[in-house]
């Protein structure tokens, strides 16, 4: 709205001041409201403008984890359709049809594929912004025509594990394909295609990157998670992570972790947490051991526990 009035009705005076926050004119001399309501409010805006100005927008933000980024408006949900009079619901019916006719594939695919991404997230209990980054990824690939002759679901779950390795944020492909339903070989055969093709190179996972989180569910003493992060960083473990899994490793230092600080946990225990089997731990366990040359450490400390068990037992 642009302001017709040059001066003030009131006292004639030509000096008005325009408050742009209240969108008001004000005289200057006798402070009359001269004219109100300058606002344009058909237009809505976000963030801020070239002068620094505040300028706010209705609505939800726009998010990548929506198939039309939150900005189509959809003719209504069934449950609310079914709310109204017999030839009301009729028509909307018709309405949504059309709606739904008229959406190309590319949409359609979007549409299925963002509720899936959203329903795995939710199964990892991913942040955010892990959320929006395996979201563009997927619409990255969608879009270049590299989903075709692929399962929707197996790229989803590639694009989720390729979004958590480049926030360091572990999940393993068992984790991944437990929730997606996906088998691990496909995935993780999905991930390096898309990579391939993509151009891009992420850092591989390390063993330190699961200790925080495997710790946390066994609820072992930050003492126990700290001496498991020592035990990692020796250059003895160097030559051992190489070409074995990065959570079994993990897994086992714990292991030997919760042994040194009387905190026993079963091998049963952690490779649950860990997603491999007592056999992979068994044998990383024994490795480890042999490396850092704790063999007669831990053997003192197995001893301690029966013995401390055994005098219990006679005291009762």
């Amino acid at each position: 709205m642009i302001a017709t009035i040059k001066k003030c009705p009131e006292c004639g005076s030509t000096h008005l001041i325009h408050d742009e926050q209240r969108g008001e004119i004000i005289c200057a001399d006798c402070g009359l409201v001269v004219e109100d309501k300058l606002v344009d409010s058909s237009h809505e805006f976000y963030g801020k403008g070239e002068e620094g100005e505040k300028k706010t927008r209705g609505g939800a933000p726009l998010s990548l984890q929506k198939f039309d980024k939150g900005l189509t408006t959809n003719v209504g949900e069934i449950s609310d359709i079914y709310k109204l009079e017999a030839e009301q619901t009729r028509k909307f019916f018709r309405l949504k049809k059309w709606q739904e006719r008229v959406s190309t594939s590319i949409e359609r695919n979007l549409r299925l594929a963002m509720a899936e991404l959203r329903r795995i997230a939710s199964f990892l209990d991913l942040p955010n912004v892990v959320r929006d980054e395996a979201a563009r990824l997927y619409n990255l690939v969608l879009q270049r025509g590299f989903v075709r002759g692929r399962s929707m679901e197996a790229v989803i779950a590639a694009c989720i594990y390729a979004a958590c390795r480049s926030y360091n944020i572990p999940r393993t492909l068992d984790e991944i394909a437990n929730a997606s339903d996906v088998e691990r070989k496909e995935i993780g055969r999905t991930y390096r295609f898309i990579m391939r093709k993509l151009g891009t190179k992420t850092k591989p996972s390390s063993p330190e990157d699961y200790i925080p989180r495997f710790a946390s569910i066994l609820n072992l003493s930050p003492k126990a998670q700290s001496d498991a992060l020592k035990l990692l960083k020796r250059k003895e473990v160097a030559e051992l992570t190489s070409g074995r899994g990065p959570a079994g490793i993990a897994a086992a230092a714990l292991y030997i972790a919760a042994l040194l600080n009387d905190q026993k946990k079963t091998q049963r225990e952690v490779a649950d947490v860990a997603g491999i089997t007592e056999v992979t731990i068994r044998n990383r366990y024994k490795e480890l051991l042999e490396k850092l040359k704790l063999e007669e450490k831990i053997k003192i400390k197995e001893a301690e526990t029966k013995s401390g068990k055994g005098n219990k037992g006679k005291k009762k």
